[in-house]
C-alpha cells in the first residue's frame, strides 16, 4: 500500500510511471538530484558559452591566421550548423544507450575539440574542430535534460529546469564579457583552452555523481533512414538561413534549399509512420501542449537571438563601446535571467506554465518595443531598463517551454524531447538572425540614399551605395581614409541614424513575434508525464 501511494503522488493518475531499468534510488552522492544538476550544469555551460564567446575572438583569429571574412563566419556557422542538425539524433542516442554515457562522451569530445582549436595553426583546422565541437555539444545537451528528468520528482523538476535555464542564459549572455577579457588580456586561444579544465571537472563529477537511467521500454534499434532524412532536412533549412543574408531572400539558391528542406521533412514524416521504432514517433505531436512548447521555443529564440544580434552592434559601433563595456551593459539582461529563472521555476510549479509563459512573452514584447525606441544618444539607464525587462521576460519562457516539451513526452523519449527543445531554440535563433537581418537590410537600403542626399553629401555610385549599405547594417560609418572631418561627421551621423531606423524596424518585428508567442503560450499545460522519473532517486 505504501508503494502504491508513492506512485500516485507523481501525478500519473494511479499508473506506475516508466521506471528506469537499472536505476536504483540514489544513495549518498551517486544519483543525488542536486549534485546531478550541478554536474550537468558545468557541461552545459561550456556549450552555451561557446555560442557567443567566440564572436569576440573572431577579429583576433582573422588577423592571426590571415583568414577572409567568409572563413571567419564559418567559425560560428559551422558550430551552429553541426549542433542544430545533430541534436534530435543525439537525444535518441541517449535514450538508447543511457544519458550518463552520452553526456560523458559529449563532454570529453567537446573539451578535446576545444583544446585542438587552441592548438590549430590554420583557419581550416579551426572550422573543422568547431564542427566537432557542435557534434559533441549536441550529445551532451539533450542528455543533460534527460538526466534531470529521470532524477528529479515532478514537484522539484521545474526548479531544476529553472536553474538549468539560468545557466544557459547566463552563459550565453556572459560569453562576450568573458571573451573580451580573455582576448584582451591573454590571447584568442585562451577562449578555447578554458573549456579543457571545465571539461575535466565535468567528467570527474559525472563519473562520481551521475547515475544511469534507462526506461524499460527504451528504443532497441535505430531508424537509420529517418536519421538521414531528418539530418538532410535540418541541414538544408539551417544552410538556407545562414546563406540568405549573402545570397538574398529572392535568390534561387536560397529557395532551392528551403524547398529541399520542406521535401526532406515531408519524406521524414512519411517514413516515420512506416518504421517499427521511429526516430521521432509522430504521436508525440498529438500532444497540443508539447507542440505548442516547441513553437513557443522557436518564437522566443527569434525575438531573443535576433534582437540581441543588433544590440551588440548598437553598443559597439554606434556608442563606441569596447567589447567588455558592451558586455557589461548587457549585465541587466543576464542578471534578470539569473534571478528570474529559479523564481519562474517555483512559480510554474505552483500555478502551472500557462500564465508565466504568456506573461514572460508579454514582457518580452514590451522590451522589444522599448528597444525600438533607442536612439544614438540614449543613456545607459534607459538601455538597462529595457535589457532588464527582456531578461525578466525570457526567464519563465526558457524554463516553462522546456518543462512543457520534456514533461509531456514519455520517459523513454526524454532524450528526443530534449533534442527537440534545443533544436527548436537553434532554429529559432537562426531564423531570428536571418529574418530580422533581412528587415534591417531592407530598411537600410530604402533609407540610406535619401538620408545621404538630405545631408548634402556627394552622390554615390551603385557599387559605392551597396558597400555603404553593408557597412551601415552593422552600424559602421563608411568613411574613407583622408575624408575631411566635417564630411566624416556628416557620414557618421547618416550611418548611425539609418542604422537606428533599421534596428527599430527589426525590434518591432521581434515584438510582433513575441505577441504571437503570447497566444501560443495559452495552449501549453503542465507536463502529463513529468512524474515519470520521480522514483529514480530520493531527495
Amino acid at each position: 500500500m505504501t508503494s502504491q501511494t508513492t506512485i500516485d503522488t507523481t501525478g500519473s493518475g494511479g499508473k506506475a510511471p516508466a521506471t528506469p531499468s537499472g536505476a536504483t534510488p540514489g544513495k549518498g552522492l551517486r544519483g543525488h538530484p542536486w549534485l546531478t544538476l550541478i554536474t550537468v550544469a558545468v557541461g552545459v555551460m561550456m556549450v552555451a558559452l561557446d555560442g557567443t564567446i567566440v564572436a569576440i575572438a573572431n577579429p583576433a583569429i582573422q588577423k592571426d591566421l590571415g583568414a577572409t571574412f567568409a572563413q571567419v563566419q564559418w567559425i560560428t556557422n559551422g558550430y551552429f550548423l553541426a549542433l542544430a542538425v545533430s541534436l534530435i539524433t543525439a537525444g535518441k542516442l541517449g535514450d538508447r544507450f543511457g544519458h550518463r554515457q552520452t553526456f560523458l562522451i559529449g563532454v570529453v569530445g567537446f573539451a578535446a575539440a576545444s583544446g585542438a582549436i587552441g592548438l590549430s595553426d590554420s583557419i581550416a583546422l579551426v572550422v573543422t574542430f568547431r564542427v566537432l565541437q557542435g557534434l559533441f555539444g549536441a550529445l551532451l545537451m539533450p542528455a543533460a535534460l534527460g538526466l534531470l528528468r529521470a532524477t528529479f520528482p515532478a514537484e522539484k523538476l521545474n526548479m531544476a529546469i529553472g536553474i538549468w535555464g539560468m545557466v544557459i542564459g547566463a552563459s550565453t549572455a556572459g560569453g562576450p564579457i568573458l571573451g573580451g577579457v580573455l582576448v584582451e588580456h591573454v590571447n584568442w586561444q585562451s577562449v578555447f583552452f578554458i573549456n579543457v579544465p571545465v571539461g575535466v571537472l565535468a567528467v570527474v563529477l559525472g563519473v562520481w555523481i551521475l547515475l544511469d537511467h534507462r526506461a524499460e521500454n527504451a528504443p532497441r534499434s535505430f531508424d537509420i533512414l529517418g536519421i538521414a532524412l531528418l539530418s538532410a532536412a535540418m541541414f538544408c533549412l539551417v544552410w538556407a538561413l545562414i546563406k540568405a543574408p549573402e545570397w538574398g531572400w529572392g535568390d534561387g539558391r536560397t529557395w532551392a534549399f528551403i524547398i529541399a528542406s520542406v521535401v526532406g521533412f515531408a519524406l521524414f514524416a512519411f517514413w516515420e509512420t512506416k518504421v517499427k521504432e521511429p526516430l521521432i514517433p509522430l504521436g508525440l505531436f498529438r500532444s497540443v501542449p508539447l507542440s505548442a512548447g516547441v513553437v513557443l521555443m522557436i518564437l522566443m529564440a527569434i525575438a531573443f537571438m535576433g534582437g540581441l544580434f543588433f544590440v551588440t552592434f548598437y553598443l559597439q559601433n554606434v556608442h563606441g563601446m569596447s567589447p567588455i563595456d558592451a558586455g557589461l551593459h548587457l549585465l541587466p539582461l543576464t542578471g534578470m535571467m539569473i534571478v528570474g529563472s529559479p523564481l519562474a521555476g517555483a512559480m510554474i510549479t505552483k500555478v502551472g506554465p500557462r500564465i508565466p509563459l504568456a506573461g514572460g512573452m508579454a514582457l518580452t514584447a514590451i522590451a522589444m518595443y522599448g528597444m525600438s525606441t533607442l536612439e544614438t544618444d540614449t543613456g545607459s539607464g534607459i538601455m538597462s531598463l529595457w535589457f532588464a525587462l527582456l531578461g525578466l521576460g525570457l526567464a519563465p519562457v526558457m524554463v516553462g517551454a522546456t518543462e512543457v516539451i520534456v514533461g509531456n513526452a514519455p520517459m523513454e523519449l526524454s532524450g528526443v524531447a530534449g533534442g527537440l527543445q534545443q533544436a527548436a531554440m537553434q532554429i529559432g535563433g537562426s531564423l531570428g538572425t536571418a529574418v530580422l537581418g533581412a528587415v534591417m537590410a531592407s530598411k537600410v537600403d530604402s533609407d540610406l540614399a535619401d538620408n545621404w542626399t538630405k545631408a548634402g553629401l556627394p552622390p554615390l555610385t551603385p557599387e559605392q551605395e551597396h558597400q555603404a549599405s553593408e557597412a551601415v547594417q552593422v552600424g559602421v560609418p563608411p568613411v574613407a581614409p583622408g575624408t575631411p572631418d566635417a564630411i566624416a561627421a556628416k557620414i557618421t551621423g547618416v550611418a548611425h541614424d539609418t542604422f537606428i531606423s533599421g534596428m527599430s524596424a527589426a525590434s518591432l518585428v521581434a515584438a510582433g513575434v513575441a505577441v504571437v508567442a503570447v497566444l501560443v503560450a495559452f495552449l501549453t499545460k503542465r507536463g502529463e508525464n513529468a512524474g515519470a522519473g520521480a522514483g529514480a532517486a530520493h531527495i
